[in-house]
């Protein structure tokens, strides 16, 4: 171990400095390729869009209130704060924050200390036979302390460090746009089985209805019958019409109850815990139309799950660099300064410090091909994250032409059922006036009945179809929630993590987790 003078130590700072100076300069490079991004082709407007001749910028910001319902809004703003989902999503950001943190610490120099304090003795030599050399030598104890540090630099000169770091950031993005995305399909989804819901209540209110003025019919055609101006025939296709009609009623049931349960877990509750609050029958709602839909390049900014792509694929970019810089040599600067003595209190004074410093170079020479092969895995992983984001970007296309024709041709079709319903009803109306002063034969009236009932169920279909495909517009074009999320707290709070003693896991662990 040398020990410095002023001198060395001048000589020393100058060597460091000329190394640093040159390991800053040399880490500037890197290999492998740039991302610059992928030019893509889209079409300048949407094909089934109603021509204009001004294109109206999208607008999607709470794209939900223009659906007209309080309760809507409210669930929605719920969900987003207690969706399970979220959560996860919010994790996977810390996750991506934290990997991002490791990666940037591989570009700065590593330092550990050390100490020890020991207690020794020297071997005694043992006397040869006819010599008394060391005879009677006593052992020697001692007391030895030691204290310094190590520390090492990894220079990166060919930026595999830095390609981490650059993969990092860019995961940190992926994971962002993540949460979007699922904020984005939780909002549509709670909107969509929230008109769902409102959909099935008004078909049992009118099955039950219904039911109700067909058994008014049946109860007359049995009248009728009993008086001898009906036959059996008639009261009993009333009577069936009737149980038929009653009978859609548990199918209905159920799909409202299904609804129900889904909102329910998508707000992070139980499934039955809005069951009362949605007892309460309301409107349908209706979206105020049109919605803006701009042109076909917003996606590739509005729609998260295609930015989620994107980036991910220009990590996988970053990522070939990084194995690629693993078959460049590898150059670290490493220093150690320690100090010895007998006596605890020398320690730290000049004649007991030593220190070593100097570079290190590691090259590939031979590793049978391990490190070219990960340079085509890492080539071919970005192939196919290149080739999702130009899928997202299509399936994102395709997802507003559909969500588009959809409304387009709902909106027709309700025309028709509204104008069908209301001829059916005046067919009803007047068929049953008719009937009940004999005007007119059963079968007239039966079917007029049942061709209104089909007719006013059909426009219920029709009202949630015009928007559902309303809610699949909005998420085709990107429009989710907007506001500020706060994703730096975690779900699972940790207490007593110093140093402790571990118990042993007690029997009832498993019982106190599941206990309500």
């Amino acid at each position: 171990m040398s020990h410095p003078s002023n001198a060395s130590r001048r000589s020393l700072a100058t060597r460091l400095g000329a190394l640093l100076m040159i390991g800053t300069t040399l880490s500037a490079c890197a290999v492998g390729p740039d991302y610059f991004g992928a030019p893509i082709a889209l079409p300048t407007q949407w094909g089934n869009a109603k021509p204009s001749a001004v294109t109206r910028p999208v607008s999607l910001a709470h794209w939900w209130n223009r659906l007209g319902d309080p309760t809507l809004n409210r669930l929605i703003e719920e969900a987003v704060e207690g969706n399970l989902d979220v959560a996860s999503a919010k994790a996977r950001i810390r996750e991506a924050r934290a990997t991002r943190r490791q990666a940037i610490g591989a570009l700065l120099p590593l330092v550990d200390g050390f100490g020890s304090s020991t207690y020794n003795q020297t071997g005694t030599s043992t006397a040869t036979s006819g010599s008394t050399a060391g005879a009677g030598a006593t052992p020697f104890t001692y007391n030895l302390h030691q204290a310094g540090f190590d520390s090492s630099w990894e220079l990166d000169l060919f930026g595999g460090n830095k390609r981490a770091v650059e993969a990092a950031t860019y995961g940190v993005d992926a994971a962002e746009d993540d949460l979007r995305a699922t904020l984005l399909t939780l909002v549509g989804d709670v909107a969509a089985y929230y008109v769902e819901m409102r959909g099935y209540q008004a078909r049992i209110a009118l099955a039950r209805r219904t039911a109700a003025s067909q058994r008014q019919t049946a109860l007359l055609t049995q009248q009728k019958f009993e008086a001898g101006s009906s036959s059996a025939v008639d009261a009993a296709n009333a009577a069936g019409l009737a149980a038929t009609t009653e009978s859609y009623i548990p199918t209905y049931e159920v799909s409202y109850a299904e609804a129900v349960h889904r909102i329910g877990v998508l707000l992070g509750r139980e499934p039955t815990a809005l069951a009362l609050p949605f007892k309460r029958v309301a409107k349908i709602p209706a979206p105020r139309l049109p919605l803006p839909t701009g042109i076909p390049a917003d996606v590739l900014i509005l729609r998260p799950d295609v930015r989620k792509a994107e980036r991910l694929y220009a990590q996988y970019t970053a990522r070939v660099g990084q194995a690629e810089a693993a078959l460049y040599p590898s150059v670290s600067l490493t220093g150690s300064v320690s100090t010895s003595a007998l006596n605890i209190g020398d320690l730290g004074k000049a004649s007991t410090i030593g220190w070593s410093v100097g570079p290190s170079l590691s090259v590939p020479i031979f590793n049978g091909g391990k490190l070219r092969a990960a340079v085509d895995i890492a080539g071919a992983q970005r192939d196919q994250y290149y080739l999702a984001w130009r899928s997202s970007v299509l399936t994102a296309l395709e997802d507003v032409e559909n969500a588009l024709v959809s409304m387009a041709q709902e909106r027709i079709k309700i025309q028709r059922l509204s104008e069908a319903a209301r001829r059916y009803g005046e067919a009803t109306r007047l068929s049953r006036a008719l009937y009940t002063s004999g005007s007119t034969s059963f079968l007239e009236a039966l079917t007029a009945e049942r061709s209104f009932y089909t007719a006013e169920d059909s426009l219920i279909i029709s009202r949630v179809a015009i928007a559902t495909s309303y809610i699949a517009l909005a998420k085709a074009l990107g429009g989710g929630w907007d506001g500020a999320i706060i994703s730096s707290i975690p779900a699972v709070v940790d207490v007593n993590t110093g140093p402790h003693i571990v118990a042993g896991e007690s029997a009832g662990t498993l019982r106190q987790l599941a206990a309500p």
